[in-house]
């Protein structure tokens, strides 16, 4: 299959993972990305990179690119807390860290893992290039055609262009995207030494989920750069030969500093009218006021939020659909199980899924059995996912006070005894 010329709709971190694996397989791949410049995506939040993802990273990148990743990574602590919306401590789950970065989890600037992912792929990367359709010709290959009038072909085609994928809408018109009815809030707490006196250490420890009697639900995760080399990388600048090096040195700088993330969540209806012409400054104001009686420590950090980091973030998923006959196109991560943020697992199943089809695609024999292959146990775990995240996000609105009662108590029993706790960090 190294012979075959393949298409990558979309320069997200699964499609650039995809893109390294086959790279470093002799495989012919381009990728076409909507963004003018590689420093047109600067937002966003950190991401967790769990083992599995850390895993597929391992696997598509050269030797160089891995390490960057793991000096880039954050350092925030990974022990997760459940507490109540008075700041009670309902279950710490403590992750161990382990010595191999395989069997560890990462928190990430998904700026900075855009940037390893870019480095080393300036011939395969076509920036500025607006994907609009495809059509098939008669010898089987595909024709891509963008918004300036250009088309190119190819013999695979890949879609990773995100939730709204235009190459899903066409190919598997049938499986939707929907509105799960469900809105957050999300907003950036500075954390400098002057701010960790401010609130609770467990605030700036690590993250957690914060847990009212119903209705809402809060999550917070501190953000922290790893000292001098992320600002490097970020700069342009690290002292590893031949990545790093962009064509606007200094440009990619997330001067943004180390931060505590904080998103609200609730269903639409809890939301004043008008929530989607709101500015930052307004959701934060409108945030504090839904959380008046909580704890000065979690107002704290939304009332402190500057307004700039507030956004309204409407929480979509896909929905799973039966299998389709395998062809010379395929997709992966959010183009094809897109999923709510509520596990924190989206990047992870990208790059999985990336990884996978890389070993699919770099292998000898038919393409289309080895996509189909890929399909099959992509399916499998992607849409188990898609099924997992929402229930998480219907339990965060939860309105059943005693539904959110009896989960508060076992998470407490949790706490109490050690067999409980190992089965809920499993």
């Amino acid at each position: 299959m190294t012979n075959s010329r393949v298409a990558i709709i979309g320069g997200g971190i699964g499609g650039l993972c995809l893109a390294q694996g086959l790279r470093g397989a002799g495989v012919d791949v381009t990728v076409y990305e909507r963004d003018r410049t590689p420093a047109d995506r600067l937002q966003g939040y950190r991401i967790h990179i769990d083992p599995a993802g850390a895993r597929a990273l391992h696997e598509c990148l050269p030797r160089e690119l891995w390490e960057a990743f793991l000096a880039t990574a954050g350092k925030s602590g990974q022990d997760f807390g459940f507490l109540t919306e008075k700041m009670g401590r309902l279950l710490l789950l403590e992750t161990p860290h382990r010595p191999d970065p395989l069997d560890n989890h990462h928190s990430v600037s998904r700026i900075t893992l855009r940037q390893v992912l870019l480095s080393g792929l300036s011939d395969v990367v076509r920036f500025g290039r607006i994907y609009e359709r495809y059509t098939r010709e008669q010898d089987g290959t595909i024709t891509l055609h963008f918004a300036d009038g250009t088309a190119e072909t190819a013999d695979i085609v890949v879609a990773a262009d995100g939730g709204n994928s235009r190459v899903r809408k066409q190919y598997l018109p049938h499986a939707p995207r929907i509105d799960t009815g469900i809105l957050t809030v999300a907003g950036k707490f500075p954390l400098t030494d002057e701010t960790r006196d401010l609130v609770a250490p467990r605030l700036w420890r690590g993250p957690n989920m914060v847990i009212p009697p119903k209705g809402c639900g809060m999550f917070t995760a501190p953000q922290e750069f790893n000292d001098i080399e992320e600002i490097k990388y970020l700069g342009g600048s690290v002292p590893t030969s031949g990545i790093g090096r962009t064509e606007q040195p200094g440009a990619l700088f997330d001067n943004t500093g180390d931060y505590v993330m904080w998103v609200f969540g609730a269903a639409g209806g809890r939301f004043p009218d008008g929530l989607s012409g709101m500015t930052g400054e307004h959701l934060r104001d409108t945030v504090a006021r839904m959380i008046a009686g909580w704890h000065p420590d979690l107002r704290r950090l939304v009332t402190d939020s500057t307004p700039e980091t507030v956004s309204l973030l409407p929480i979509r998923t896909s929905v799973p659909i039966a299998p389709w006959p395998a062809t010379n196109i395929t997709l992966l991560g959010d183009a094809v199980h897109s999923m709510t943020p509520m596990r924190g697992i989206g990047a992870n199943i990208a790059l999985r899924d990336a990884c996978l089809l890389a070993r699919a695609l770099s292998g000898e024999g038919d393409p289309v059995t080895a996509i189909a292959g890929y399909e099959a146990e992509m399916r499998e775990y992607g849409f188990a996912a898609v099924r997992r995240s929402l229930m998480a996000a219907r339990q965060f609105v939860n309105e059943s006070r005693l539904a959110r009662g009896g989960f508060r108590t076992a998470l407490r029993a949790a706490q109490r005894l050690p067999a409980l706790r190992r089965r809920a960090l499993s």
